[in-house]
């Protein structure tokens, strides 16, 4: 799974990717992640694209002609890649490609999406916007999907590509060290408990809970399923 960042502040990542999970991933090369900076693809000598809303309103709104140019370019590679790759030089075959525009409109990201997505695609084309969005037309040229991952505003695109990167990467097989711990493959408690067994604090004991250190499977299995998520 190849995951393509379009950005404006490629930077923010830097961090995140280079940790634990992610990073070994990519180390692994179980994933690969490549970024594209709108601000490359623009001919304003300033290198700024960022325009006036048609119609008037607050703020900027990302215009086209940039965005449309870097995606372009990552569609492009992608095909030209796949051909060469497999030898075919048919105008007909076309790439697992989905490409994502972040938006508080959009459809609610869920871990089915992440599943199905990591089964379905080779490509993720992640879309950041910026102020007061993208030029919608983007959308249009590139039969684009607007996501949203919660009911809540964001000042950019950049957290919610890597929560998408972070979900559909660990569905992956051989992306977490041990692939039960995906949460469809196993029962998710809201309640864990490591060592120690008695934890003091203040003067009151916090215990773990005695079925957990029964060694019967049966009956720890049911006492996570009636706390998990997918239980309540």
């Amino acid at each position: 799974m190849v995951f393509h960042i379009v950005t404006l502040f490629p930077g923010a990542f830097k961090s995140y990717l280079g940790e634990s999970v992610v990073a070994r991933a990519i180390r692994e090369k179980r994933i690969a992640v490549k970024f594209y900076n709108p601000r490359d693809y623009t001919k304003d000598k300033w290198a700024r694209v960022d325009r006036r809303p048609y119609g008037g309103g607050p703020g900027m709104v990302l215009e086209a002609p940039a965005f449309v140019k870097a995606i372009d370019f990552i569609h492009s590679n992608i095909l030209k890649n796949m051909r060469m790759k497999r030898g075919d030089k048919s105008k007909k075959s076309k790439p697992a490609i989905k490409t994502i525009i972040f938006s508080a409109n959009g459809k609610e990201f869920t871990n089915v999406y992440a599943k199905n997505a990591s089964q379905k695609f080779t490509d993720l084309v992640l879309v950041c916007g910026r102020y007061e969005g993208i030029d919608a037309r983007v959308k249009k040229i590139f039969k684009a999907q607007e996501l949203s991952v919660g009911p809540y505003i964001l000042t950019g695109g950049e957290l919610p590509a890597m929560i998408v990167l972070d979900a559909v990467a660990r569905q992956i097989e051989g992306v977490l060290g041990n692939f039960d711990s995906v949460e469809e493959r196993r029962t998710a408690s809201s309640e864990v408990y490591t060592r120690p067994e008695i934890f003091k604090y203040k003067g009151k004991f916090y215990r773990v809970p005695k079925i957990l250190l029964s060694g019967h499977h049966q009956k720890m299995e049911a006492w996570k399923q009636k706390r998990s998520r997918h239980g309540k």
